[in-house]
């Protein structure tokens, strides 16, 4: 399996001053991992979410991201995609994608 896309996961908090720090928060970068994105299948996708979404993605990462994530994005495009589900396999995490804007 080929891992040639690269994502990048992002968190979005309110952004808040901190005395003798300045301001935190706000739209952060938490990781960038390569990736093998594909499409969800027309087959998989009615049997999973009851209808067919051809904006899923499945996102096959080598090890999980542990800090909290907001969104990601693939291959540096404006399209923000959140988690619809996920599984940590011995051999990789898989995570079920959706875009935030439709």
């Amino acid at each position: 399996m080929r891992f040639e896309s690269t994502v990048k996961f992002w968190s979005e908090s309110e952004e808040h001053y901190v005395p003798g720090v300045g301001y935190e928060g706000g739209i952060t970068l938490v990781a960038t991992t390569p990736a093998n994105v594909t499409d969800v299948g027309t087959n998989r996708s009615a049997e999973v979410f009851g209808d067919v979404k051809t904006t899923n993605k499945v996102v096959r990462l080598l090890s999980p991201v542990t800090d909290e994530w907001s969104y990601l994005t693939i291959d540096d495009s404006s399209k923000h995609y959140k988690a619809v589900t996920s599984r940590d396999l011995s051999h990789g995490t898989t995570l079920i994608v959706g875009d935030v804007n439709e």
